[in-house]
């Protein structure tokens, strides 16, 4: 069933409820990224703009939960989003001073100090739903938790809606999984082939080519036989790893190992790296980055394609010199023709650190949930909105 938008709603006079996912890093009590926060501001713009008061919920952090803790308190994040919005954001310490006037904004106290909010509790739930007239949910980066500011209320409200950012994020992901433009090939880096293999298997059924980088490709070169040194790689995976790559030969699917790979003694800064045939890692180096002729060959695959999703680096790209492999492959997707959406936490920090957030096609704002989506799951958050029509 199609989900309602906020864009769509007449909001004059009430006060909209919306959930965003303000859950920003923080350092000696002040917000140190505020990425999260900017995302939110053109649904908060327009609720604001369409006559509405607006009370926003967010968490910050894992804090015991029913109890109030200062370091995840947020009002560090109600003092920049002030700054931003150019008005007040009142931060309101109880539910019951979670009130907005029109033209107001008022940001609850972190949802995690409530009580039942992780346990999905329906009274929380309904109390939530009952701050406001209309329930925004807006968080992509917490739609993969059924909790009960993203889930319980959502199907408890009086009318419950998508807000713009949850649904660009869904439109990008919907672009890739639903009905991409192909060629459609995926990038998938990362350290650990267990925390993707569920995503691995989905998107071979769905891609014409995948590149696995990182700690993942070493399991995939262990697999193909290689010796991998003393890298990350894991052991008991290798057996999944020949199934997904005799898979991909099946499904007629391009599944690339690296050619040649960076090696060093240790992952630290300022190592001697050799760049090295696959076929020559020595036994006590590890393999931290990939080659040129790897990139070369990545680029001449990725020349063919329309759509790329890509979610994790494929080397050590926050230690020098182990970045120049996800750096290359950032310019070229940055300056490549095809729609490329970046989604998962590391592969988004290697495009901000590399200033080309701009010419990607779209950056996710929410690691776990873009995983879970890639991986073919319904996300709960969604499931409510669909339900609710």
């Amino acid at each position: 069933m199609p989900i309602k938008k906020m864009q769509d709603m007449d909001l004059t006079g009430k006060t909209v409820v919306i959930r965003e996912d303000l859950n920003v890093p923080m350092k000696d009590g002040q917000v140190s990224n505020d990425k999260r926060i900017r995302a939110s501001l053109p649904t908060i713009t327009t609720a604001l703009e369409k006559g509405a008061g607006v009370v926003l919920l967010s968490h910050l952090g894992r804090p015991t939960e029913g109890q109030y803790e200062e370091q995840f308190s947020l009002k560090p994040v109600a003092a920049r989003l002030s700054e931003l919005l150019g008005k007040p954001v009142a931060l309101a310490a109880t539910l019951e001073e979670a009130k907005a006037a029109p033209g107001a904004v008022t940001l609850l106290e972190n949802v995690r100090f409530l009580k039942g909010e992780k346990k999905n509790d329906p009274a929380l739930a309904a109390q939530l739903a009952a701050l406001g007239d209309v329930y925004v949910m807006d968080a992509f980066g917490a739609a993969h938790r059924a909790h009960a500011s993203t889930e319980g209320a959502v199907r408890v409200a009086k009318v419950a809606c998508a807000g713009p950012l949850l649904q660009a994020e869904l439109d990008a992901f919907a672009k890739v999984l639903n009905n991409p433009a192909r060629p459609l090939a995926a990038i998938i880096g990362g350290s650990k082939v267990s925390t993707k293999l569920a995503l691995l298997e989905n998107l071979l059924e769905k891609v014409d080519v995948l590149i696995v980088g990182g700690g993942i490709a070493n399991t995939f070169l262990a697999a193909a036989g290689y010796m991998v040194g003393k890298s990350l790689y894991e052991e008991d995976l290798v057996t999944d790893a020949k199934r997904i790559m005799e898979q991909a030969k099946n499904l007629n699917r391009e599944l690339p190992l690296p050619v040649d790979v960076v090696t060093a003694e240790e992952l630290a800064p300022g190592q001697a790296a050799t760049t090295r045939a696959v076929g020559d890692v020595p036994a006590d180096q590890m393999i931290l980055d990939v080659g040129r002729d790897t990139i070369a060959q990545y680029k001449k695959l990725l020349s063919k394609v329309a759509t790329v999703v890509w979610n994790g680096p494929v080397g050590a790209f926050e230690t020098d010199p182990f970045g120049e492999g996800t750096k290359e492959l950032a310019h070229y997707l940055a300056d490549s023709k095809a729609f490329v959406v970046v989604g998962g936490g590391d592969s988004v920090a290697a495009v901000e650190k590399y200033g080309l957030s701009e010419k990607m096609g779209y950056i996710s704002t929410g690691g776990g949930a873009s995983l879970e989506l890639l991986e073919g799951k319904v996300l709960p958050s969604v499931a409510a909105l669909e339900d609710r029509g």
